[in-house]
Parts: structure tokens; sequence; C-alpha cells
């Protein structure tokens, strides 16, 4: 009985060891990041392999820009589409929070995050699409270590140069390219909120662009523009 209760104990500090070596891996790269571009992200990754399973030589469509040369139409659509509380909160919007873990129980299963752009980078940086709620903890973890280590402004950057929006389309500049043939410091206004629009479901407003429903969110979004705060 002793024999077994100190593997346990063993096993117990072994899992313990190897959580906490993992938590210094990611800080790492946060810190690391807080200061140079990254090249790739875990959300690239998984797209990229995804792609490459259906055409052996797909690339990702990703180009990072510096984020003066960001449309402010851009910032303003996506703060008042994503998180109106951005400038303000600390990572964690919960109110938003609540309301999602209410629609969970009320449908039986896990339909909403609650997400704030910064959570929302944490995922991207680091982790998979798979909704559970291991998943939702370690997503909580980093984005307290983004919101402790950078500032507001290279959340946001960092977070308009990864993010998916379309079918191997990552960050503004090459959304901007794609959708509009142009950069992403010339998107006007209707763009920016059309844009803004596609990123809950970019790969299926990439197939369906004259979609209905996002005509109706881009006009949300665009009467929503001059309220929202940037950093």
């Amino acid at each position: 009985m002793k024999k077994a209760l100190l593997w346990l104990k063993r096993g117990t500090l072994a899992l313990v060891a190897l959580v906490l070596l993992w938590q210094f891996w990611l800080l790492a790269w946060v810190i690391f990041w807080g200061w140079f571009n990254p090249g790739t992200t875990r959300f690239m990754e998984i797209r990229l392999d995804e792609l490459r399973a259906k055409q052996p030589d797909a690339v990702l469509q990703q180009q990072w820009v510096p984020y003066e040369r960001i449309s402010l139409s851009l910032k303003r659509a996506i703060i008042a589409a994503e998180d109106a509380k951005f400038v303000d909160h600390e990572g964690f919007d919960w109110e938003g929070i609540q309301k999602a873990m209410e629609k969970n129980q009320k449908k039986g299963r896990f339909v909403a995050g609650g997400s704030t752009i910064s959570q929302q980078l944490a995922k991207n940086l680091f982790l998979t699409p798979a909704k559970s709620y291991f998943r939702k903890a370690e997503e909580a973890i980093i984005t307290v270590m983004l919101e402790t280590l950078w500032s507001k402004q290279r959340i946001f950057e960092v977070y308009l140069n990864v993010i998916e929006w379309g079918n191997g389309i990552f960050g503004a500049e090459a959304a901007a390219r794609h959708y509009y043939g142009t950069s992403a410091a010339q998107l006007g206004p209707e763009q920016a909120a059309r844009l803004a629009g596609m990123v809950p479901n970019p790969r299926y407003y990439d197939r369906n662009r004259a979609a209905p429903g996002l005509g109706r969110k881009a006009a949300i979004i665009l009467a929503r523009m001059p309220a929202a705060e940037v950093p």
C-alpha cells in the first residue's frame, strides 16, 4: 500500500512538473513575441496542414504590417464587432462570459465562449479550434500572460496580423488584398465593417461573400464604429 502511495505521489509530482514546464514554455514565447513578430501561429499550422492534405503545394496568404499601416476604420470595426470593452478590461469580459455560460447551459453543450480579443489571440497563437473547458482554462492562463506583459496596442497589432480571414487567408493585409485588391491601410469604413463581420466564420464567408447575414452584420458594425475606442 505504501509503495502504491509513493508511486502515486511521484506520478502526481511529475505531472505537476510537466504542466509547469509547459506554462514556462508558453511564457517564454509570449515574452519573445512581445518584441518580435510571430512568423506563424498554431492556428496557421493547423489550417496549412488541412490545405496540404488536399493540395500538397498549398501556402497561406499572410503579410505582416505594422499597427500604423492598418486603417483606423478596420481597427474600429473589429473593436465594435468583437470586443467593445477591449481598451478597458484586463483580458476578460465577465458579463460576456456569464451570457456565454447561460447559453451553453440552455443548449446543453459548449456553443459559446464569450471570448475577448485577448482570449482569441491566446487561442490563435497556441491552441486548437476545439471547444472544451480545458482549452478555455489554458486560454485564460495565456490571456493573463498577454495582458500582463504586452500593451493593448501590441495585443491588437498581433491580433490584426494573425487572425483567420478566409481559406488560407490570415491577417489584415492579406484580407484587404484578397477581398478588395487594396492594402490594409486603404480600407474604407464599409469594407472594414464587412471584414469585421467575417471574423467569426471567415471560411464560410470567403465562399459566400454575398450572404444576406453578412450584409446585416456589416450594417450593425458600421453604425457602432464611431463609438469604438481603439488603443
